[in-house]
């Protein structure tokens, strides 16, 4: 089987280096698996996945005027689309479901049809006042008490 851009080959591992590995394909031919093209995963050592005289199945990605072979293994391996991140983001978020438009008008937590305005008034007040006092709980206990306070 001859070496072309898009075959799949099977080589063995001859040499780790801090930026990929290099694999004997057939035909006594050496190809060069870049470290971005180990694996789906971040990979910080190439030791981590591969090592000397490993057998691995490699896809060709391109062969250039010189001669070289470059090597993927992550192309050949089953993505998994839930697990992907975006090009670029490292700090990567799922995507949150989407629930539609939001009306803000509905109301929430102070919401309640049959009460007045002045009777939600009074809950919100009441509620921001005791987050208020845990707020204050907290820091002052982190500050190390209402006797550390800086006069300006």
């Amino acid at each position: 089987m001859s070496i072309e851009v898009d075959n799949v080959v099977e080589g063995v591992v001859t040499g780790i280096t801090n930026f990929g590995a290099f694999v004997e394909l057939p035909e006594g031919k050496t190809g060069l698996i870049h470290i971005s093209e180990v694996a789906d995963v971040y990979v910080k050592d190439v030791h981590d996945f591969l090592s000397e005289h490993d057998k691995v199945k490699v896809k060709v990605l391109s062969i250039d005027d010189r001669g070289k072979i470059a090597l993927s293994i992550k192309q050949l391996q089953e993505k998994k689309p839930e697990a992907q991140a975006p090009a670029g983001n490292s700090s990567f978020r799922p995507q949150r479901q989407s629930r539609g438009p939001r009306d803000f008008r509905r109301g929430g937590r102070y919401s309640n049809s049959t009460a007045s305005f002045e009777d939600k008034l009074s809950k919100f007040l009441k509620d921001s006042d005791e987050r208020l006092t845990d707020l204050r709980r907290k820091t002052d206990s982190k500050r190390g008490g209402r006797g550390s306070r800086r006069s300006d």
